[in-house]
């Protein structure tokens, strides 16, 4: 009998969910695991980060001094980290990035998770997950730190937000990684209820839908505005210059698409004094990007209040969503509640990183005010209403009656006879109700006819034998 592997996934397989090897190799190979986890997409960040560097320096034709500070710059900056050169800070940072962190992070966590792993075994992933970066962002800082001796205008940026940032970014793929594969088990073993686990999906596609629809307004935008995009893209000539912006729209291009899924659930957004919202718009100056020729220009046509379609449109596939599954009325409506809740909370999380301050122009986001309970609103209350329609309500079943007792041993029968109906017994007075009961000898015989005190035709076979006479002595 093969012994029992560390995380007691069984005998002959290993902690790392099941690879099929043995149990001598269990440990090692989960400890691979662990390794690959923790600094496999941090590893690919920086690889590919030295790579655009060195390529831009080169194009530059500049030298390499402060080259590993650059790096090391631009890995915090993958997430979500402040940088500031030369007094100037820019906080508003592609979303790409992180995002493509947080899917790695989570298949990563989902690969290696056992179905039936312990808490403890979760727990040394996500903290491995997490561990790996952060120690990896306090080599970045102190390679920062290092260059900005050397580099003037680098300046090493706030180690609190940096933690916290690249904390952030691998904690959300670890916990969906692992929620993924044990997150059911876990919440039915806190008791939780079962359509709880349902919310995750409508709040995904919500938000899918919603930042899909707004792609589509964008490009829509980009090709009304085709010459104002033509005109930034022929401030460079060069063929560098060019790719480099186009480089920076794609981008940039999920920040653009989340300002427009702001003004679709009716709030705003901002690139310093310049404000957008499906109503108004104020211009102002606006940064030299190609992907911001999307942007409406004042006045606003009629045309942008259609965009609150695009929310309405969202709500209703949140809605159908949680409609697959008929809940009772608190249920449905508290687990749609619960879903709206998280796609809100999503997309507010999601813009809080999509902007900041940039430079001499401002600050540029949404309205986080109105960005949430707005988004909140059109989720709830359009896709309550998708719930009702698409039949996702279940009604409550009705109480079934208790049968009757059945009578007691020598309990007389209660159910009398009727007066004017026949009865074959003539020794019931049709003028009289009587109550039969269960013995034939305690039936209530008529007053006026005396019951006989013997038998008036004994059976002869019941009669005693005659005694004979003694015998007379002589």
């Amino acid at each position: 009998m093969g012994r029992r592997s560390p995380t007691g996934s069984g005998p002959g397989v290993s902690g790392a969910g099941g690879s099929g090897r043995g149990a001598p190799g269990a440990g090692a190979l989960h400890s691979r695991d662990l390794l690959r986890v923790a600094f496999g997409p941090s590893v690919v960040a920086l690889v590919v980060i030295a790579a655009v560097v060195l390529v831009q320096l080169v194009a530059a034709n500049s030298d390499l001094t402060g080259t590993l500070g650059a790096v090391a710059s631009m890995w915090l900056a993958c997430h979500q980290v402040p940088v500031t050169l030369a007094g100037q800070q820019l906080g508003v940072l592609p979303l790409v990035p992180p995002a493509l962190l947080v899917w790695a992070t989570a298949r990563g966590t989902a690969q290696i998770t056992p179905p039936n792993g312990s808490w403890f075994v979760l727990r040394w992933i996500v903290a491995s997950a997490v561990g790996g970066p952060v120690l990896l962002t306090a080599v970045s800082l102190a390679v920062v730190h290092d260059a900005a001796s050397v580099i003037t205008v680098l300046q090493t940026p706030n180690a609190l937000h940096a933690f916290g940032s690249v904390l952030t970014v691998h904690l959300v793929g670890a916990v969906a990684g692992v929620g993924s594969k044990a997150g059911r088990r876990e919440l039915a073993r806190l008791g939780l209820p079962d359509w709880l686990t349902d919310t995750v999906r409508p709040a995904i596609i919500g938000v899918l839908t919603l930042l899909a629809l707004s792609c589509a307004v964008v490009a829509g935008s980009l090709v009304v505005h085709w010459s104002t995009m033509h005109e930034l893209f022929g401030l460079t000539d060069s063929f560098i210059g060019q790719l480099s912006l186009t480089a920076l729209s794609v981008l940039y291009l999920p920040n653009v698409v989340l300002g427009t899924a702001a003004v679709a659930v009716g709030s705003s957004a901002s690139i310093g004094f310049a404000t957008f919202s499906a109503f108004t718009v104020f211009g102002g100056d606006i940064p030299a990007v190609p992907i911001l020729a999307a942007a409406p220009t004042p006045p606003l046509g009629p045309v942008w209040v259609a965009l609150l379609i695009v929310g309405a449109a969202a709500g209703v596939a949140l809605g159908q969503q949680c409609a697959r599954k008929p809940l009772p009325v608190g249920a449905a409506f508290a687990k749609l509640a619960v879903a709206a809740l998280l796609a809100a909370g999503s997309l507010a999380g999601l813009a809080y990183f999509g902007g900041g301050q940039l430079g001499n122009f401002g600050h540029v986001g949404v309205d986080q005010a109105t960005f949430a309970p707005a988004a909140f609103f059109w989720f709830f209350v359009i896709g309550g209403l998708t719930v009702v329609l698409a039949g996702g309500l279940r009604p409550r079943p009705k109480p079934v009656p208790r049968p009757d007792a059945p009578a007691a041993e020598g309990e007389p029968l209660t159910e009398p006879i009727r007066l004017g109906v026949e009865s074959d017994d003539p020794d019931l007075d049709p003028d009289t109700e009587r109550v039969p009961t269960a013995d034939p000898a305690q039936r209530t015989e008529p007053e006026g006819e005396p019951e006989p005190e013997s038998d008036p035709d004994p059976d002869p076979a019941s009669e005693p034998e005659p005694v004979p006479p003694p015998p007379v002595r002589p």
